[in-house]
């Protein structure tokens, strides 16, 4: 069952009387763009957002979010929260500088009816709440329609979101408690400067997903996928976007080619090696910022290039039919139609420049190209044959 999700934005940050706790940066975004989007990985359907007032930084936020697609909403008033607020839906409330780990959003999110994720009372959370004599409210509270439109009722001059807190505390929501090594390592935490954000970042990043590379085969599973894991967090620290990494990619890729022309393949492929490493760099920073990587044709560009790299280091068609079937490789790759292939068994067009750039090093090209050929064969081979005993 969907729901929808509210957050706050109206509190200031310790920084400047002048900027609020939900512009603040985090994971290449403003923290309010973060909680939108583990709100929305979590099951929401919708977003509001409430403010007091309407920043350049909050209002940019809302453009970006409703550019990747996530239905947003400003409410300033009453009047529009009782006007947008979802009358057949819970709602999931989110505290204002909160910065919780997405296992927690997710529990939250598989909950039916009120439910809080709590902590127990403690040095370490201190910063949070006291909802009783033993427990603290650790930034997420799912609501019923019932109880949300009941406390709207109620609220004169409005703080909605400790009214409904401790609305749902009376109601005795079922609660979920954060186990205190979250608190101390970071999972969980309540920000008010830019300080503290980057200090929870770390802890947030070091614990992500894994990314997508480690659903793909040959070399972008074993050696790309672990770098960008380590590359990515350090970037997304500096505030290095995923965009600019992947520009930088493809303008890698396209400068590869002219070594390539003037039969320098060695020097060639390795730039173009460097290349689609930085194109997966580019989508670790996108999963640490919950954000899609690209599908469509972006997503292709660099590999693209080094296909094409691949025709001019060869000679004859032989080095064009090995980047065609590598094309084919790559495509059933990145849309997981592989079957029952395991990593390994899956030829890559990384896994093919490896193997020419070692070839070319010990001047033994032309027997890469062969080698190469006859591995992208089996690879194919072994996708078609795994595929139909499943």
């Amino acid at each position: 069952m969907t729901f929808a999700a509210i957050l706050s934005a109206s509190r200031v940050s310790g920084d400047s009387p002048s900027s609020l706790r939900a512009s603040l940066h985090f994971a290449g975004q403003t923290l309010i763009e973060y909680q939108a989007r583990q709100a929305i990985r979590a099951g929401a359907d919708r977003i509001l957002i409430l403010v007091s007032v309407i920043t350049p930084a909050i209002s940019q936020a809302v453009d970006r979010l409703s550019a990747d697609g996530i239905p947003v909403a400003l409410v300033r008033d009453m009047v529009t929260m009782v006007r947008d607020a979802p009358r057949d839906t819970d709602v999931l409330l989110v505290a204002d500088g909160a910065i919780v780990a997405q296992p927690h959003f997710d529990a939250l999110g598989g909950q039916h009816g009120n439910a809080l994720l709590v902590t127990d009372d403690s040095r370490a959370s201190a910063p949070f709440e006291r909802i009783d004599a033993g427990q603290r409210w650790a930034g997420l509270v799912r609501i019923s329609p019932a109880l949300l439109f009941g406390t709207l009722d109620m609220i004169g001059d409005w703080d909605l979101a400790l009214t409904l807190v401790r609305a749902a505390v009376q109601g005795g929501a079922d609660r979920i408690t954060v186990p205190q090594d979250d608190l101390m390592e970071g999972r969980v935490a309540l920000v008010d400067s830019q300080e503290q954000a980057d200090l929870v970042a770390q802890a947030v990043m070091s614990t992500g997903a894994r990314g997508i590379s480690a659903n793909r085969g040959g070399i972008e599973h074993y050696l790309f996928g672990p770098a960008a894991r380590i590359i990515g967090p350090a970037l997304m620290r500096t505030q290095v976007p995923a965009t600019q990494m992947r520009i930088a990619s493809i303008a890698l890729g396209a400068i590869a080619l002219v070594p390539l022309e003037l039969a320098w393949p060695a020097a060639g492929l390795c730039l173009l090696l460097l290349a689609l490493l930085l194109a997966e760099v580019a989508d670790r920073l996108d999963e640490l910022a919950l954000r899609l990587p690209p599908q469509g044709a972006v997503a292709f560009v660099t590999p693209a290039l080094a296909l094409i790299g691949i025709m001019l280091a060869g000679t004859g068609v032989a080095a064009a039919y090995l980047a065609l079937l590598l094309g084919i490789l790559m495509v059933a790759d990145r849309w997981r139609q592989t079957g029952g292939a395991r990593s390994w068994m899956i030829f890559t067009p990384g896994t093919g420049l490896f193997l020419l750039v070692a070839a070319a090093l010990v001047g033994a090209l032309p027997l890469g190209f062969d080698l190469a050929m006859l591995c992208a064969i089996a690879s194919a081979g072994a996708i078609i044959l795994l595929r139909r005993e499943r």
